[in-house]
């Protein structure tokens, strides 16, 4: 059967992730990134994909689980009949702390007996290439030390362990555990022409992958409540920050449904400069303004070149080809198709995004960030493409399939987006047309306040010549386009509680307007609601705010990690997981219940003269 996608933890080295279902099952790995081919595919159709199963024979033994401390080392404890045990697994950490002696990327199960005994059974398929490649697997090793080595093309992958046996294009075995002794089971990639790496170290290995997250972890900045929720938020962060290039995916996974049995079903393994840019600002809040210089040197190498060439997005090391094309290997979670790998979006024109860049960029330089010899180029660069494209229709920060448009919040990201550099040269002293920056960035707040405001409702429409609101609205106090108690911004808050909140939790848009040209629905997306939380604390709806901001981080599995949205009817999670910007907006919102705003604060509270005076809900302009 098929397992909730709550159900899964995930571990990472901060280079790809296994993702691990509460019933033992590694359903789940690219190797060796984010965005490479499955080795185990189990998660997007069955165990004939790829997975490898570890559990104890007596089906009645119950798990629970958690993380060892503020780490992915993950701790599931197995009660029995027999006996109990616990299951250790964790990706070593790579970089300089990596433990293996070799290249490459590992994944290691230790079983510790804790009382009684227990018998473990595992199953382990291995099909490589998205289940496109049925792996040529051979033993290498001794009876004293077996080893099961798999091939197929340019990929190999080393397994040790108890002695597992063939069956039917898979392996299995049993190992068994009492009070006090232990088994370890490690899974090493490496490429096929290369020699396998030697044997992990466990104990080594254990000892400086959790010295690693713990020592990560020590330096975050944050008192208030749900620190837990915001430490681990936080850690999710790093962990889908490739530790080699500094580039930041969207989320672990590819094709977990927005509508179960839909086709609703994208590719998140790349790097959005949007969301990895709302990463970045999450990260300097909380006092890591290391990872904002890395990722502004992976940012330079990525956009290299001619300005007009831009993408939304690329792959982890910067790659421009993201082809969106899809899989008939792999049927689908559940059944919902298609599975895709690439992601057509990357060709879009969004126009928020150099907004969504400048304003992470302009944090980092206030929070202390010394401009580099390429970086402030790199913006002036952006500034002239955004006023080359700034009366260009735009398929919006939600990637509609559909007709482009003129969205209000990818107005308003322009106008961010001048505002910033405006900044730069006026407070910092970098070098600039200010004054031609000033009057595009004026001429941008006039067509906003005339077309983006319906002239009845008083509140900023999804686009002009709608009247639908939509929830990136929530943005435009946060960036300091406007105060959140604006007149205005409290009437499109009422007026997405009226249509977008059927549930309680708030949805993007109304998909039956048909703005997006797909077909089906979908359920809330978490960081829409997490940005309500933020508006609410801002405006003084402060109990309001509390109590949406408990209902949310309830809404967590066992070990603290966030899908994409959440299904209000079928109490479960819903795309793809986890999921950087719900963890991100997680992280706004807890700040903003303690009056730490971000964004908003350094925007509509430090610099009060770039925000727009109040317009009552008639939309006549008030002193």
């Amino acid at each position: 059967m098929t397992s909730p996608i709550a159900d899964y933890a995930v571990l990472s080295d901060t280079r790809t992730a296994a993702l691990v279902s509460r019933e033992g099952s590694i359903d789940w790995l690219c190797l060796p990134r984010y965005d490479s081919a499955s080795v185990f595919g189990a998660l997007l159709g069955d165990r004939r994909h790829g997975c490898w199963s570890l559990r104890p024979t007596d089906e009645s033994a119950v798990p629970t689980r958690r993380y060892e401390d503020d780490t992915f080392v993950l701790v599931t404890r197995w009660e029995g009949a027999s006996g109990v045990a616990d299951v250790w697994e964790f990706m070593p950490h790579g970089g300089d702390t990596m433990p293996t002696g070799g290249a490459g990327v590992a994944l290691v199960r230790r079983v510790i007996g804790v009382s009684g005994a227990m018998e473990f059974t595992q199953h382990l398929t291995l099909r490589f290439d998205y289940a496109r490649a049925v792996p040529w697997v051979r033993q290498v090793g001794t009876d004293e030390a077996p080893e099961l080595l798999a091939v197929a093309g340019p990929d190999a992958v080393i397994v040790r362990g108890p002695r597992l046996v063939p069956t039917d294009h898979a392996h299995a075995g049993t190992l068994s555990v009492e009070a006090g002794e232990h088994e370890d089971l490690t899974l090493s990639w490496f490429r096929s022409y290369e020699d396998a790496p030697p044997a992990i170290d466990v104990d080594r290995a254990l000892a400086a992958t959790t010295e690693w997250w713990r020592r990560w972890a020590a330096r975050i900045e944050h008192d208030g409540p749900h620190h837990d929720a915001v430490v681990r938020s936080l850690l999710v962060l790093r962990a889908l920050s490739h530790h080699d290039s500094g580039g930041i995916v969207a989320a672990a996974t590819t094709s977990l449904p927005e509508e179960f049995g839909g086709t609703r079903n994208w590719d998140y393994r790349y790097v959005w400069l949007r969301d990895a840019a709302l990463t970045l600002e999450a990260f300097i809040s909380h006092g890591f303004l290391g990872v904002a210089d890395r990722w502004r040197a992976w940012l330079i190498r990525a956009i290299a070149g001619d300005p007009a060439e831009l993408q939304i997005m690329y792959g982890l090391g910067g790659e421009r080809d993201l082809f969106e094309r899809e899989l008939d290997s792999l049927p689908g979670y559940d059944g919902a198709g298609p599975v895709r790998i690439g992601n057509g979006a990357a060709h879009q024109f969004q126009g928020d995004v150099i907004g969504e860049v400048m304003v992470a960029l302009d944090e980092a330089r206030r929070a202390g960030l010394p401009e580099s010899e390429a970086s402030w180029p790199m913006q002036r660069a952006l500034l002239t493409y955004v006023e080359a494209n700034m009366d260009r229709l735009d398929n919006g920060i939600w990637e509609i399939r559909a007709e482009p448009r003129m969205f209000t919040h990818s107005r308003v990201m322009i106008w961010a987006a001048l505002d910033r550099g405006i900044r730069a040269v006026r407070e910092e002293g970098l070098d600039g047309p200010a004054e031609h920056w000033e009057r595009l960035r004026d001429r941008m707040r006039d067509e906003i306040d005339e077309r983006g405001v319906d002239p009845d409702g008083g509140f900023f429409v999804q686009f002009y010549g709608t009247r639908e609101v939509d929830a990136s609205l929530l943005i435009l106090p946060q960036v300091g386009y406007c105060a959140p108690d604006d007149p205005r911004m409290l009437a499109t808050v009422a007026e997405m509680e009226r249509t977008l909140m059927p549930d309680g939790l708030l949805l993007r848009y109304r998909t039956e307007s048909g703005v997006d040209g797909l077909e089906g629905d979908e359920h809330p997306f978490l960081a829409c609601s997490f940005w309500l939380v933020q508006q609410y604390a801002a405006s003084g709806r402060g109990e309001d705010a509390a109590r949406l901001m408990d209902r949310l981080c309830s809404l967590a599995n066992d070990v603290g990690l966030l899908a994409e949205e959440y299904d209000v009817g079928g109490r479960r999670h819903a795309g793809n997981t986890p999921q950087a910007l719900s963890h991100l907006a997680l992280v706004g919102a807890a700040d903003a219940l303690v009056g730490h705003y971000g964004r908003a604060a350094a925007s509509a509270l430090k610099h009060p003269s770039s925000v727009t005076s109040p317009i009552d809900t008639t939309g006549t302009r008030v002193s």
